[in-house]
């Protein structure tokens, strides 16, 4: 493998006020899943006028695009997000997310390139990871077809690591089902004959105690979570139309469908137990994040010594991610960097949205995209680490299929 480390860091460098621009406009502009235009229309500005062959509205979404560079060879992917949460704006830091794939991406570029050898990476603006499965949709329609391995990092709170450190490779995320119950029952005047309603307002709050005593037995690392989308509408109008909606999460794919089993059976019980009807609206799921380990060890060697350890601490960033679903479809890389927080100011509060708006959080994406740019441009063209890279994965789906964390 010939080392371009020097071409991929300068490159990086060269582009900073593209970069540092694509940052400060995602996040002074926050945009909601599958609203966000004006983050779609900047990168594709600047990706165009940097002379890249890019794809507007790609893979079916409106705002999600696509930018290549390279022919032949392996694909490495970089996925760059960019959407918001309701009213606390990017307190998940994905204008972070995006800044280090970009940088990623153009180093990468950069190197093969310099290089001229066969191999091609690709920059995704991946929408809607807040709830909308964005990747879901991109994966069905083939974003990630046949790519060698895709890679992002993600911001958590700083004040969580220990020491020197500044990161996390081998970061594991829940797999998560979402989930609509709907009841039907009948109305009728609550004080003139209640004995004419079937009320559904009854089968929610039947369903929710069965869940809160479920919880005394699922696994440490299991969650179950709900709110009552609609719960009638008058005191004295029987409900007949309630509506819950639910996440389960656990450590995997496999782990969470049969927790959801067991959470079906409290709303069948609560339907039987009410006379009510009940009606299932799937929403978008997420699988569990199953890191590479190559790439994660190869990621700890280019990142400056001490700063990055394999998987401690184990709170950095819990939760749930479609990121998970592009680890089912090739090799994958979630790791986590720190930003300057303090206690209370993790991931989706006020505190962590001020906190990645800072230029020392930009750097610090800044340092994870050259770690990134190293890590894919060694894919490219290391074959026995690409080799190893792939065969790991295979070996880790089937781990996945019997139900085992990847590890």
């Amino acid at each position: 493998m010939t080392d371009l480390t020097s071409v991929i860091n300068d490159e990086i460098k060269r582009r900073n006020a593209e970069i540092s621009s694509i940052n400060e406009q995602i996040h002074a502009n926050p945009e909601l899943a599958y609203e966000e235009y004006k983050a779609h229309d900047a990168f594709v500005s600047v990706l165009q006028a940097l002379g890249f062959e890019v794809t507007p509205h790609a893979f079916g979404l409106e705002t999600a695009f696509s930018a290549e560079y390279g022919s032949g060879g392996r694909l490495v992917i970089y996925n760059a997000e960019y959407d918001a949460l309701p009213g606390i704006g990017h307190a998940c830091g994905h204008n972070l997310i995006a800044s280090s794939s970009f940088a990623a991406f153009l180093g990468a570029a950069a190197a093969l390139k310099t290089s001229n050898q066969p191999g091609r990476v690709r920059l995704l603006g991946t929408p809607a990871e807040e709830g909308g499965g964005g990747k879901l949709k991109m994966i069905a329609n083939g974003a990630f077809a046949g790519a060698a391995a895709c890679l992002m990092v993600h911001p958590g709170p700083g004040h969580n690591l220990p020491g020197a450190t500044r990161g996390v490779a081998f970061v594991r995320m829940l797999a998560n089902i979402k989930t609509r119950v709907h009841y039907t029952g009948r109305e009728s005047h609550a004080a003139i004959a209640p004995w004419d309603g079937v009320n559904a307002l009854d089968a929610v709050c039947l369903s929710y105690n069965a869940i809160s005593m479920l919880r005394q037995q699922i696994r440490p690392y299991e969650r179950v979570h709900g709110v009552f989308r609609a719960a009638g509408d008058r005191p004295n109008v029987t409900p007949a139309d309630c509506t819950v909606e639910y996440y389960c999460r656990s450590a995997t794919k496999r782990g969470a469908e049969a927790l959801w089993a067991r959470l079906e059976k409290c709303f069948e019980g609560a339907a039987t137990a009410t006379g009510c009807e009940m009606r299932l609206e799937p929403l978008n799921s997420y699988a569990d994040v199953r890191p590479s380990k190559p790439l994660c060890e190869a990621y700890i060697e280019v990142m400056p010594e001490g700063t990055v350890t394999m998987d401690e601490p184990a709170d950095i960033l819990a939760g749930s991610t479609d990121m998970g679903d592009v680890c089912y479809e090739c090799p994958g890389f979630h790791g986590v960097f720190g930003i300057d927080t303090k206690e209370g100011e993790a991931n989706h509060t006020k505190g962590f949205a001020a906190a990645a708006g800072t230029p020392e959080s930009f750097e610090r994406a800044l340092e994870c995209g050259r770690g990134m740019a190293a890590v894919g441009w060694r894919v490219l063209s290391d074959d026995a680490f690409a080799e190893k890279v792939k065969r790991e994965w295979e070996e880790d789906m089937q781990r996945a299929a019997e139900g085992k964390v990847a590890s």
